[in-house]
């Protein structure tokens, strides 16, 4: 069944929001009615030799049954290069239709240009460019509200019908990110089934600070290796459409065995569309601290071939 214009729309924005969460300053909004981008995509981040911005407009379509419109700038991009780069995305496209692909496309352009700099030509001059760091940390963090419930989320015994003795994941906390009195911060587990799911959000909830969250927004991403399929789910928490997009970011990194909880404790501004850019990015920071990221090769590779997922049965309807 085609999926309609809203569909399309919600589609779009996780993907608009992951990427940036993603790549920071590489990313740029040229017009954001329009959903006009462009991807400043170079070989190395640090010491860049080669440099290419990839400038893209979403469709109506996209990604249901159209792909983005493109152009590649680079004063050095010509002739036949040029060309075998385009055939190269457009068999992307083809190989994932209806399948979000801007990542992919972004990392096979940077594959190109890894391996042009392993090649003995010089690359054409580029000025280096310093990343601004716009993370905030704070030792204490805001409480909010107090909810009635604080195990709002805990629907479940964890010890029902439990045949093997799960241990307990280890859980890290990442670095706060503060804007306007509202505080967010991730928490990350290795899980290897639903069960520690379930044990680490109990674990989780006996801190009163966590408990007293305005939003525990999660998901999971489990890799059956017998099935080679995904096992995932996600969990708004009252923040809607949050966990889709929690997990959206956690499908383009390609991560796996893993799961994300995002604390928000709401300081009474309404932050609109930013507070989605603070909860991905502090799940990104955490997932590449504790090195849950693969490669750009890895990921391309895992992406382009591996789409059979299966979802949780339990789901949110926030």
């Amino acid at each position: 069944m085609a999926e309609g214009d809203a569909g399309s729309d919600q589609r779009q924005n996780e993907e608009i929001e992951a990427m940036a969460a993603i790549y920071g300053e590489e990313w740029c909004v040229i017009d954001d009615c329009a959903k006009i981008f462009c991807i400043r995509i170079s070989d190395d981040i640090d010491d860049p030799k080669w440099t290419l911005c990839l400038q893209v407009m979403l469709p109506n379509e996209y990604p249901g049954t159209a792909p983005p419109i493109y152009q590649l700038n680079a004063p050095w991009l010509k002739g036949q290069e040029r060309a075998d780069l385009s055939n190269s995305l457009e068999e992307i496209y083809i190989q994932n239709i209806g399948e979000s692909i801007l990542y992919l496309w972004v990392e096979k352009i940077r594959d190109v240009l890894i391996q042009k700099s392993q090649m003995t030509e010089p690359g054409p001059d580029v000025k280096k460019k310093t990343e601004e760091e716009d993370v905030e940390c704070e030792d204490d963090l805001i409480l909010a509200c107090q909810p009635e419930n604080p195990v709002k989320a805990l629907d479940f015994d964890i010890s029902e019908s439990q045949t093997e003795i799960e241990e307990l994941p280890p859980i890290d906390h990442g670095i706060p990110i503060t804007d306007r009195r509202s505080t967010f911060q991730a928490h990350l587990a290795p899980v290897v089934c639903p069960k520690q799911v379930k044990m680490v959000l109990a674990k989780l909830y006996e801190n009163k600070k966590i408990a007293s969250a305005t939003h525990n927004i999660y998901a999971y991403r489990i890799y059956c290796e017998d099935k080679q399929t995904f096992l995932q789910d996600c969990e708004d928490d009252g923040e809607t459409a949050a966990g889709g997009r929690l997990l959206h970011l956690m499908e383009i990194l390609n991560v796996r065995n893993v799961m994300v909880v995002v604390s928000r404790w709401y300081g009474g501004i309404l932050l609109g569309p930013d507070r989605f850019k603070h909860i991905n990015n502090c799940a990104r920071n955490i997932l590449v601290e504790k090195n849950y990221t693969n490669s750009p090769e890895e990921s391309s590779k895992a992406l382009g071939k591996n789409k059979k997922v299966r979802k949780d049965k339990k789901r949110s309807e926030h």
